[in-house]
């Protein structure tokens, strides 16, 4: 059964929301988020202090893409508004590893022996920090800090040795506040 669907999200004192085209920017105090919304038939506006994000006659696999359209704007918002922060740990038992951070690439040495550091790209919305034995990942946008995590994590597998013993890498503790 088709209907019309329409989903509100409050835009909280202090955000700025732009919308142009399928182009949705949000400013805060933390820094700006941007996303392209290339959703089709679904109508993004702005209306008083709200967005409205809304398709008319949708079926169960429309209400699908409102839902997470509107999961991403809470994203960019919450963002905006407080940045997300992943936390890694530097695991080692074999050979001892060292992480070097620079302004666009982080270098992690020495793992499991081998003489070529592993390198991983860095992109620019996204601040990595080095506490002892953790890498601190903080960025507005929630996808670029997830991926650079989950890139530190990429870098540090294992292949072609047991598990069980080779145990070594860099691992993901916290995601934005949540143990895991």
């Amino acid at each position: 059964m088709k209907k019309n669907l329409v989903k509100e999200i409050e835009i909280p004192s202090g955000i700025e929301i732009k919308i142009e085209n399928e182009m949705v920017t949000v400013k805060g105090p933390e820094g700006i988020n941007r996303r392209k919304f290339i959703v089709g038939r679904v109508d993004i506006k702005m209306k008083d202090n709200k967005i409205l994000i809304s398709f008319e006659k949708a079926t169960k696999n429309d209400k699908k893409i409102i839902n997470t359209t509107n999961a991403h704007i809470k994203n960019m918002i919450r963002g905006v508004q407080r940045k997300f922060e992943y936390r890694l740990k530097v695991c080692f038992s074999h050979f001892p590893i060292t992480v070097e951070i620079g302004d666009k690439e982080a270098k992690i040495k020495n793992f499991l022996g081998e003489k070529v550091p592993r390198v991983m790209k860095i992109p620019e919305n996204v601040s990595v920090k080095l506490n002892k034995e953790y890498v601190e990942v903080v960025s507005c946008d929630k996808e670029v800090a997830g991926k650079v995590a989950a890139d530190f994590e990429k870098v540090t597998r294992i292949r072609n040795r047991d598990r069980r013993v080779f145990q070594d890498g860099i691992f993901i503790t916290t995601k934005d506040g949540r143990e895991i």
